[in-house]
């Protein structure tokens, strides 16, 4: 499992910016045609994602190489049902916003679908909600959750966010993505931001600029230590399965299992994806 390290919105009423979103970087742009966009021109919205959804690949720019999501309308509206009946079967994802209940998800067919929690009622049923067979994963919206819980102590939001984390690894889904962080130009605390919701087992972030998504891979990225670590578990379970010796012990004696022999790979691998792009100088 590779789960995406950046996602990156995109107003779906700016389609001069699709192209560039999709050649920032980032794992995963995001067609948004809730928040982002005005109500006065939510049907462009809607039509500039549909017009760029069933174009890309057909030019030399590569476009179907990076996944792209769409964030629905609330699909307690009519507008959100017809957003998701517009590009359903379009998208490589639809982010459905304001979920508070698997009921509502009956009815979801097409791309993968990203459950956003957002409210007391969707954090309430957050277990039910990702155990939903219909959902491929989900996230946190944290702004309107703390808008509505009028929560503004960090501690109180990191309980919060270990329910879904909760919530998402019960159900074998992948690793829940950090919400926004929205001043763009607050490097240093949106990388001190990332280390932190990943103590917490959150993986990756959305982003609502390019510019955020260097330091949010650079959070992500296992140090040197931690690629040592992991590599001389891989090498002690590689030798293990050489030698067909069963026990797995480290040169220092100690012994370690299965599922960390697991997360020591997947730290390698990430280390790999989150590499440093070789120089061309010289």
């Amino acid at each position: 499992m590779n789960p995406p390290v950046t996602w990156l919105y995109v107003p779906g009423d700016r389609p001069e910016r699709f192209g560039k979103a999709v050649a920032s970087g980032a794992d995963v742009v995001i067609l948004d045609l809730e928040d982002a966009v005005a109500p006065a021109r939510k049907d462009e919205a809607r039509a500039n994602a549909v017009a760029y959804l069933r174009s890309r690949g057909d030019g030399p720019s590569g476009d179907a190489a990076v996944q792209v999501h769409v964030r629905v309308n609330d699909l307690a509206t009519g507008r959100g049902r017809a957003d998701l009946e517009a590009v359903a079967d379009l998208a490589d994802g639809v982010r459905l916003p304001k979920v508070e209940s698997p009921a509502s998800l009956d009815t979801i067919a097409g791309a993968p679908a990203y459950a956003l929690l957002e409210s007391a009622a969707g954090i309430v049923a957050a277990r039910e909600i990702a155990a939903h067979p219909g959902i491929a994963g989900v996230a946190l919206g944290e702004q309107d959750l703390a808008a509505e819980l009028a929560v503004t102590d960090e501690h109180a939001m990191n309980h919060l966010r270990l329910q879904v984390v909760l919530a998402a690894a019960a159900a074998g889904l992948p690793p829940v993505p950090m919400s926004v962080y929205p001043d763009v130009k607050d490097e240093a605390g949106l990388l001190a931001s990332c280390r932190a919701g990943r103590a917490l087992g959150l993986f990756g972030r959305t982003a609502i600029h390019p510019r955020q998504i260097p330091v949010i891979r650079r959070a992500f990225r296992p140090d040197d230590d931690e690629v040592a670590r992991a590599a001389e578990i891989v090498e002690a379970a590689e030798r293990a399965e050489r030698t067909d010796t069963g026990a797995l012990a480290l040169p220092d004696g100690r012994f370690v299992d299965a599922p960390i022999v697991a997360r020591a790979r997947r730290t390698v691998e990430l280390a790999r994806r989150l590499a440093d792009p070789p120089s061309s100088d010289g």
